[in-house]
């Protein structure tokens, strides 16, 4: 269940406490059971719930100066989504990875098909041929229904963004400062475009300037929103490296376009290859890596075909164990007959499967 306002004004100030992430969310939710309680505490019940003495200090140094009430204006006035992790909307994948953040950011929306999502990264300074790959990779598979998550930086990022956008697709981009700028400001026209068609998404707060360590953590995020890596050129201290390693601590396949031996910008990449990254030559290799030949069509249909609200509310209730209808109606609060007829249509679709004997599982 989503937090309500005030709830929610008690996330947003404690994000803003350095020295508090994901792990020291988690031990201050476990001893106080919520937020406003934590902060209302005092110094000996902080200590008890496992903080030391440097984050006791910001965080009373935090108290004095921050106020829930304001900073939920500040998102209101700046039109910025606030997600936690109390929040269903949060994106599913990311949820999954090691310490997602408690708070994320958004603007734009972000919707059912991300579940699908390819983040495509690499080098700033691409050659022709990373140019000409990022731009084939991105836009078949926007063209299939595939988001394609990135950056927004220059170079390959900005060019799979550019490519999805004018195939019609999605596209996500994950910001290293606070949603209310845009880096690189020059990008500011595509990151506006994004938000039309897309998100964009951020784990730091409104305000946060641009600095050296943002980058590995945003990119931690950037993988942690697909399912899948691709790294198309990268030279041998790439950033995009750095993207890559992330996926494969968070279980996601790492996908790398082999490049010329001659070129620095194909260095990286070169070696993913070498380290047991997938190597791949075209989109539709991509997919059939994926498995999703078939996937990947059932997302177009779905794109074209949005779910409704009962749509929706029985996607949520379905999973990968078979559910049989009455069981499914039952949970969702519905009459048989209106989940029977939803979920027709949505077998259609290809968003459930029908097992035989009125038993169904997601698509």
């Amino acid at each position: 269940m989503a937090l309500s306002p005030e709830e929610l004004g008690y996330w947003l100030v404690f994000h803003r406490v350095m020295g508090i992430g994901p792990a020291r969310f988690r031990a201050l939710l476990q001893h106080f059971g919520d937020l406003r309680a934590a902060w209302e505490a005092d110094e000996k019940a902080w200590q008890e719930a496992g903080l030391d003495r440097r984050t006791i200090q910001n965080l009373r140094e935090a108290r004095g100066r921050l106020r829930p009430e304001a900073e939920l204006e500040r998102v209101r006035r700046a039109g910025v989504t606030v997600l936690t992790w109390a929040d269903p909307d949060y994106p599913p994948l990311l949820r999954r990875i090691p310490d997602p953040p408690p708070v994320l950011f958004l603007r734009g929306q972000l919707a059912d098909a991300d579940r699908w999502a390819v983040a495509i990264v690499g080098t700033r300074q691409p050659t022709g041929y990373g140019r000409e790959a990022a731009q084939w990779f991105a836009r078949e598979l926007a063209r299939t229904g595939i988001p394609i998550v990135s950056g927004l930086a220059r170079g390959i990022d900005a060019i799979a963004h550019e490519a999805a956008l004018k195939a019609g697709g999605r596209t996500l981009a994950v910001l290293p400062c606070g949603l209310d700028q845009v880096y690189p400001a020059a990008h500011a026209p595509l990151a506006a475009r994004i938000v039309e068609q897309g998100a964009l998404l951020s784990e730091l707060p409104l305000g946060a300037r641009v600095e050296a360590g943002n980058f590995p953590a945003r990119n931690r995020l950037i993988s942690g929103l697909a399912v899948g890596v691709l790294v198309v050129e990268a030279g041998p201290t790439s950033g995009a490296l750095i993207t890559a390693a992330h996926a494969a601590e968070q279980g996601r396949e790492v996908f790398a376009i082999p490049g010329s031996i001659f070129s620095t910008a194909s260095q990286g990449t070169n070696r993913l290859i070498r380290d047991g990254a997938t190597p791949v030559t075209s989109p539709q290799e991509l997919l059939e890596a994926l498995n999703w030949s078939v996937t990947a069509r059932q997302a177009e249909v779905q794109l074209q075909l949005p779910a409704d609200p009962v749509e929706a509310r029985l996607l949520e209730l379905l999973g990968r164990e078979p559910m049989h209808i009455d069981e499914i109606a039952r949970a969702a609060g519905l009459p048989v007959a209106q989940v029977s007829s939803a979920l027709t249509v949505m077998e259609i679709k290809g968003m459930v499967r029908h097992l035989g004997a009125q038993h169904y599982v997601r698509g």
